[in-house]
């Protein structure tokens, strides 16, 4: 068992150490990178940051679709399970992302009902969780995952608990947007306050009120210059970088658009990455706004189809590298290629399109507006894929998630 763990880490920091580092060791830069992968071995997202509704409309799955997508914290690879695709592969380089996508799919086949499910990732701080974690969960889960959710935090306490006691403020990004809110409180501002409002109209008054002036604010300005303070957002530095020069307006001007699309672009009612980012939790089941996958009217079938995913821990290039020709239909990379250099790229891209079916469609989301991929693949590779222009904008328009600077779409012709 304890070599397995060791194993599961060791291929984290190696497939992150190849994913990140771009410069020596010994540099400004370089230095920064390996804090960020060193951050990065752990949980990041206890929920992942990108909409599946727009995801599914881009990729219209069709049943017997073949996905390949990133699996970050596993909202997404669920959610396509209400598509019906023939079969979902989720890769990622971090272990204790692969032990979440697990413990998601084995709850979903094996808990009781819907309440039960809800319990855990909705509500996701019942003590009742943890015991029917060990009835009902445990026992189908891979020794990997098993002894991941079984291991001590530094209180003594196991893994699991972390769902009796807010599981959504755990890992990199809920404790980024805890000390968001603590550093809120200490200039004045409550963030919380967002979620009261009652209409759009009341939600932009409240964010240009109360919100909108931190963003001018000296101390928040100046935390903002250094690249480490977006690492809880899973933001390397090569991304930061990009994101900082998106506009030419400078960070703090860029995440205020930002964080005004999320405070103020859709009704908060509809918009569960708002309630987590302003209300720190999702609403009770019975009011809407959650991901697909934990709504109860999709539950049978998410129970239905959870055997249809695949979970791997390698990279995504190193998965298509093994697959036959026009083997799969779809690719979602959320952010991943902001991570990537010229030749990372062209690697990935290679075997995307030898992989890739007619008609395959390949989406993904850059922190800047820019199209990331032409001058850095080789026009042989990119000229047999179709750019949605149009479709991707509308597309990052309706994005509820709200905090990237695009969303991309390519289709390859039939």
């Amino acid at each position: 068992m304890a070599a397995i763990a060791a194993g599961t880490k060791r291929a984290t920091i190696s497939g992150l150490d190849k994913a990140v580092h771009r410069n020596d060791a010994l540099s400004k830069s370089g230095l920064r990178e390996r804090l960020f992968t060193v951050l990065f071995q752990g949980l990041v997202y206890p929920q992942i940051w990108e909409d599946p509704v727009v995801d599914m409309e881009a990729l219209a799955i069709r049943p017997g679709d073949h996905v390949v997508t990133i699996a970050s914290g596993g909202c997404n690879v669920m959610s396509y399970l209400t598509a019906d695709p023939g079969r979902i592969t989720a890769i990622d380089l971090n272990h204790a992302h692969i032990a979440l996508n697990r413990l998601k799919l084995a709850a979903a086949r094996h808990l009781p009902s819907h309440w039960h499910f809800a319990n855990f990732f909705v509500r996701a701080n019942l003590a009742s969780n943890i015991c029917d974690y060990d009835e009902y969960i445990a026992p189908h889960l891979d020794d990997a995952a098993r002894r991941y959710w079984r291991e001590r935090d530094l209180f003594g306490r196991r893994r699991i608990t972390a769902f009796a006691r807010g599981f959504y403020r755990t890992g990199l990004l809920g404790r980024f947007i805890g000390m968001s809110h603590a550093l809120g409180r200490l200039l004045g501002v409550d963030p919380a306050i967002i979620t009261r409002a009652r209409s759009i109209e009341e939600q932009r008054e409240l964010f240009h009120r109360t919100l909108a002036p931190l963003f001018d604010h000296w101390l928040l300005r100046f935390l903002l210059k250094h690249p480490a303070s977006l690492y809880g957002l899973g933001i390397p530095p090569a991304q930061y970088a990009a994101l900082a020069g998106d506009q030419g307006i400078g960070i703090a001007a860029v995440l205020r658009q930002r964080v005004e699309k999320l405070a103020c672009g859709f009704p908060m009612k509809d918009n569960y990455f708002a309630r987590q980012a302003f209300g720190r939790g999702y609403e009770e089941p019975s009011s809407g706004a959650l991901p697909p996958y934990l709504e109860a009217a999709h539950f049978e079938a998410i129970r239905d189809r959870a055997g249809r995913v695949d979970v791997r821990h390698e990279s995504m290039t190193d998965f298509l590298a093994r697959n036959p020709d026009r083997s799969v239909d779809a690719f979602v990379l959320l952010d991943a290629q902001d991570w990537m250099n010229d030749r990372q790229l062209t690697d990935l891209w290679r075997q995307i399109d030898r992989t890739a079916a007619p008609g395959a469609r390949v989406i993904f989301r850059t922190a800047a507006d820019e199209r990331l991929l032409p001058g850095r693949i080789p026009d042989e590779i990119l000229s047999a894929w179709t750019y949605q222009d149009a479709r991707s904008r509308a597309l990052h328009d309706r994005d509820r998630s709200s905090i990237y600077g695009a969303f991309h779409l390519y289709k390859r012709a039939p």
